[in-house]
Formats: structure tokens, C-alpha cells, sequence
């Protein structure tokens, strides 16, 4: 078999994104959407509108990172006195009461960690679309990596609903989630889809194709 058939050959088998099972495409129609014989459900060879969905994803998130980070995550109530704070004033006030270990967690989990998620997300994606062919092993790695550490971003999260759960003293002390905690919860939903959504696989393809050009 000629190295062009091999490619065709290859092209026609996909995985079941549900069961991970190869399924062979119908032959000649490689785009076409076929049903995996285990578990039923519709197998592409790559994942639909993948660059579409995921810059949608990507640009809502950045939207909603401006006001997860200018609203307060978290009104404390304590004596009738309230006090609210943002993620960054709640990290300096960590930092300022020498607990920094946490104030450091804090600040990457949910300050560093969803803007460089969000910037490795649009450089993926802007490699892909211009056809780059530059070190698909290593934006491979990236995107896994991204995959990875993106839920540690409900640190944030996690610790105003323990606190609201924890902290409910009536008049003497209370702790409420505030609008900064909804955007930034939707910050970290979006980019936790919008990893789902990108398929790695289109970076090989674009650096095939650019290798086969040249």
C-alpha cells in the first residue's frame, strides 16, 4: 500500500469519545458522523466545530475574568461590621497576616492559573489555525497540562462554600458568597469546556499538512 492510501486508511478510523473504542469511518466520507457498534453513540473522526466552540468558550471566559476579579468573592458579616473582598484583597490579606503559604495557593489557583489557562487556550488555537507546524509535541504537552490544572481553580470556590456552610452565627457572624464568586465559578466552567471542546488531534493534522506542503 502507497504512503497516501496508508493516510487515507488512517483517516477513516476514529475513536468513540464516550467508550474509546476505534471505529472504522464510512469509506470515502471520513467527515461523516458514524455509530459505534458498543456504545451507540456518534463518532466523528474530529470533533465538530472544535476551533468554533472552543474560541466562543475561550472569549466568554475572558469576558467574565474582568468582573470575577473587580466584584467580591465573599462578604464577611461579624459583630454588624461587614467587611467584602475580592480575590486579590483577599490574598494581600493573607499575605499581610502572615499566612502566605495560603495566600500564595490562593493567587495561582485563582488569579495566575485561569489567565494562563486562557492564554495557552488562545495560542492553541491561533497555532492551529494558521497551519503551524512548530513543535506539535510540545503544544501536545501544553494543552495536556492545561487539561490537567484547570480544576484547581475552584479553590476559590470551594472555600467561600465551606465558610458559608461553616460560619452561620446569626447577628455575631456571617459569611455570603458575592457576584465576584458566580463570574469567576463561570470563568473556571468555561475554560474547563473549552479544553474539552479543542482537539488536540488538529495540531498534528496542520503540522502534517505543512510538512507534506513543503
Amino acid at each position: 500500500m502507497s504512503e497516501p492510501e496508508k493516510a487515507l486508511a488512517a483517516r477513516s478510523l476514529a475513536s468513540c469519545h464516550d467508550c474509546a473504542l476505534v471505529v472504522r469511518l464510512p469509506a470515502g466520507r471520513a467527515h461523516v458522523a458514524a455509530r459505534c457498534p458498543r456504545c451507540g453513540a456518534k463518532v466523528h473522526r474530529r470533533k465538530v466545530d472544535s476551533l468554533a466552540r472552543t474560541w466562543a468558550l475561550v472569549i466568554t471566559a475572558a469576558m467574565l475574568y474582568v468582573p470575577a476579579n473587580i466584584y467580591p468573592v465573599m462578604t464577611v458579616t461579624s459583630l454588624g461590621k461587614s467587611q467584602s473582598d475580592t480575590i486579590m484583597s483577599g490574598a494581600i490579606y493573607l499575605l499581610q497576616h502572615g499566612m502566605w503559604p495560603l495566600a500564595l495557593v490562593v493567587f495561582v489557583a485563582s488569579v495566575l492559573v485561569p489567565l494562563l489557562k486562557l492564554a495557552a487556550l488562545s495560542g492553541l488555537l491561533i497555532s492551529v489555525q494558521r497551519g503551524s507546524s512548530w513543535r506539535p509535541r510540545d503544544r501536545t504537552r501544553l494543552y495536556r497540562i492545561t487539561e490537567v490544572v484547570g480544576p484547581w481553580s475552584m479553590v476559590d470556590i470551594y472555600v467561600v462554600t465551606i465558610l458559608m456552610a461553616l460560619v452561620s452565627l446569626g447577628q455575631l457572624a456571617s459569611i455570603e458568597a458575592g457576584l465576584g464568586a458566580v463570574f469567576f465559578a463561570g470563568v473556571v466552567i468555561l475554560t474547563l469546556l473549552a479544553a474539552e471542546s479543542f482537539d488536540p488531534r488538529l495540531i498534528w493534522d496542520r503540522a502534517e499538512a505543512s510538512h507534506a506542503r513543503s
